[in-house]
């Protein structure tokens, strides 16, 4: 028997994880200029941007953050392709978002990744059709809809994403280009 999660309990829970001591400590760690951070998790627009914290620099930069927390140990990252597959509803992965960056935290590891939303989603789009045959689709049933999600380990999304980092041109020699 499969279990049905209940929307309300897991939200509840993220929201218990708001306050907890990891994320300014990510934060810090993350972003070496941190000032301060703002917590966005009442209902308002921030939340139906899909954003539940600004990270503010010393020099008043701000990125906006969608949190993740993972309650199990797992050695991968789940990207969620449909919030609702009966519904066709896209996922965080797929869905246009307002965030700079996820940071996914792994609660019983002690780890947090910070994820570039756009160089993620390009990887995803670049590696979707071999990561679906490769990794066993994650269905959470809901009460009345499924999320679909796709297990894809933290090495291999890592160099996915680090391929969006880098841009090969036409060399110039080093007479044009001085």
């Amino acid at each position: 028997m499969s279990v049905i999660h209940n929307f309300e309990e897991s939200l509840r829970r993220s929201h218990e994880a708001e306050d907890e001591p990891f994320w300014e400590e990510c934060y810090r760690a993350f972003f070496p200029d941190f000032a301060v951070m703002v917590n966005h998790r009442r209902d308002g627009w921030w939340q139906r941007l899909g954003i539940d914290r600004t990270v503010v620099l010393q020099n008043s930069k701000n990125y906006k953050i969608d949190e993740k927390v993972r309650w199990k140990s797992y050695p991968d990252i789940l990207l969620e392709e449909f919030s609702s597959f009966e519904h066709q509803t896209p996922g965080w992965i797929v869905k246009a978002l307002m965030a700079d960056f996820i940071a996914y935290a792994i609660a019983p590891r002690g780890k947090c990744f910070l994820l570039p939303v756009p160089q993620l989603q390009a990887a995803w789009l670049r590696n979707k059709s071999l990561w679906q045959k490769k990794y066993k689709r994650i269905d959470s049933r809901n009460n009345g809809y499924t999320t679909v999600s796709w297990p894809i380990p933290e090495s291999e999304l890592f160099a996915a994403i680090g391929y969006w980092f880098r841009c090969d041109f036409a060399p110039l020699s080093e007479k044009e280009a001085a």
